[in-house]
């Protein structure tokens, strides 16, 4: 992460210039660490903050980090920018903000939930209601095609 996403610090002007590179100040990332007994079972987790107050980490994330570790996934299953060694990895942290505003937009917006659908009481054939997870949060009232997308997101990635 300092590799690919880290800053070298501005020169003080005092002494050799600094070159190599260091992570963020407001980078929050907390490591689970699995217990396990002399025969391998599981005992419990263990948390470890890499970057950041543990307390500050702790408060942002919560004891378990299941939902973020799905959010994760998902997030990598639908953006290959975020796999690593692959030829489409981001090296620049802008390229990264604009696939992952893309991911979102996608996700939220065009790609319907099978546990978002609701049930039709006398449409056949079709048996349910797609929706996506902007559609119960009222945010819009239809599943957005790819080319309604890609005429808003450009708006919003220059607004940056």
């Amino acid at each position: 992460m300092i590799e690919v996403y880290g800053v070298v610090p501005d020169y003080g002007g005092h002494g050799r210039p600094p070159t190599r590179k260091k992570p963020g100040r407001d980078w929050l990332y907390l490591q689970m660490v699995k217990q396990r007994d002399e025969h391998g079972h599981f005992l419990g987790t263990k948390l470890r903050a890499i970057y950041g107050a543990m307390s500050e980490v702790v408060e942002l994330l919560g004891e378990s980090t299941a939902y973020i570790e799905r959010s994760n996934l998902t997030s990598r299953t639908f953006n290959v920018r975020q796999t690593r060694k692959t030829l489409a990895f981001s090296k620049e942290i802008f390229f990264h903000e604009t696939a992952a505003l893309l991911e979102d937009c996608y996700y939220n917006l065009v790609h319907p939930h099978k546990s978002l659908r609701l049930p039709l009481a006398d449409a056949l054939p079709q048996k349910w209601l797609p929706r996506t997870p902007a559609m119960p949060s009222n945010l819009t009232d239809h599943i957005w095609s790819v080319k309604e997308l890609f005429s808003l997101v450009p708006l919003l990635i220059n607004t940056k």
